[in-house]
């Protein structure tokens, strides 16, 4: 998967329900600051840590950019990645440089004893995250450029650019 085309969706889940005539696609309607949108999960849609997807949880749904979409209204993606968050939490995808700054520069991470470190299927990751694509979860950030912050959670992806 090209990480570098992906871009969030993040608000809360209003409605999931069953594709017609196909039992291994759901559509899930997902209402965030920028409104309505729809997301189509197959079965190569990956949700982060297996959970069980209901109306009312706040999420963060990763379509590819680089992908058609029909020209409709609210717009309706497939699927590439989807975690749920936390109230109050912000969730980043992107290229973190050895120094854990993004390759935007948006965002420098400074890590804790407490930041919980993992592989996409859950496991222990115990290299340094730095140079790999990562998933992080963090909720506060200093008002410094670029802005930093101690993450709760860090998903690395373990592939390269």
């Amino acid at each position: 998967m090209n990480y570098e085309d992906l871009i969030p969706v993040i608000g809360i889940i209003q409605n999931i329900i069953q594709t017609p005539g196909d039992c291994c696609n759901q559509m899930i309607t997902i209402n965030s600051p920028n409104g309505i949108n729809n997301f189509t999960l197959s079965s190569n849609t990956t949700v982060v840590g297996s959970t069980r997807l209901r109306p009312g949880m706040p999420v963060a749904a990763f379509y590819d950019s680089s992908r058609p979409v029909p020209l409709i209204y609210p717009p309706q993606y497939q699927a590439e990645l989807i975690t749920p968050i936390r109230s109050e939490e912000t969730v980043m995808l992107d290229f973190f440089r050895r120094n854990l700054i993004s390759a935007d520069r948006s965002l420098q991470l400074n890590l804790s004893r407490n930041t919980e470190i993992l592989t996409l299927n859950g496991q222990r990751y115990s290299c340094p995250p730095g140079g790999n694509f990562l998933l992080v979860y963090y909720s506060a950030t200093t008002r410094s450029i670029p802005p930093q912050t101690t993450p709760r959670k860090i998903i690395v992806l373990c592939s390269r650019p």
